[in-house]
Parts: C-alpha cells; structure tokens; sequence
C-alpha cells in the first residue's frame, strides 16, 4: 500500500511540475532583457539590489521570472503582455533605484539604497 501511495505522490509531484514550467514557457510570456548599471560588488546578497530586483520585481503583475545577471548588467524578465509591458517593467525597475534602459533612476528610489549600490 505504502509503495502505491508514493508512486501516486511522485506522480503528483512530476505532474506540478510540468504544469509549473508550462505556464513559464507558454505563448501567453514574452521576455525582455533590460541593461541596467550595478555598482555593487555582491549585488546578488545585498537586500538593497539584488533581492529588491529579483525578488520584489517578480512579485509584480505579470511577471513571471526575473534573472538577475550582475556581470552583464541585464535583467531578464519573463512575464505575460496581457498584464504588464516592457514600458511598464522599466518603470518599476527605475522607482527600485536602478536605469532600465533609457528609463533613468528614480532620484528618491536611488537615495535610498546602501551606498555600495552607487556610483563611486
């Protein structure tokens, strides 16, 4: 009975994820990558850059996934154009404190953040 019950729970298991890189990957996502300027040296464990960049980002309607390349400077993002656009991704990025694009920084956002984020 035990092996049934985990055959049927790994069953699940593949099943969700297959469902979860579907809904990643159907006609229904688009993906931008955004160039941007990173000034800090461990941007990916600095919860002023990193974390507000890929985590909050990918918390915003529409997005799907958002990969953070610090060496390249770009954000990839991976989201549903019945929800958001590329216009609109910028600026969420810019009011982070960071360019996206032609889209400058927001002055307020960028005084926020730690000072290994800025420009020396």
């Amino acid at each position: 009975m035990k092996s049934k019950f985990k055959k049927l729970s790994y069953s699940f298991v593949i099943a969700f994820a297959c469902l979860m890189l579907y809904s990643f990957t159907s006609k229904n996502s688009e993906t931008i990558v955004v160039k941007t300027t990173i000034y800090c040296d461990h941007c990916k464990e600095c919860s002023s850059c990193g974390d507000k960049i890929e985590k909050d980002l990918g918390f915003s309607k529409g997005i799907k996934l958002v990969k953070l390349d610090e060496k390249s400077m770009t954000i990839s993002v991976t989201y549903n154009p019945k929800k958001t656009s590329p216009e609109e991704i910028r600026k969420t990025i810019s009011k982070y404190g960071f360019d996206a694009d032609d889209v400058k920084a927001d002055p307020d956002a960028y005084s926020k953040l730690d000072e290994c984020c800025k420009k020396k």
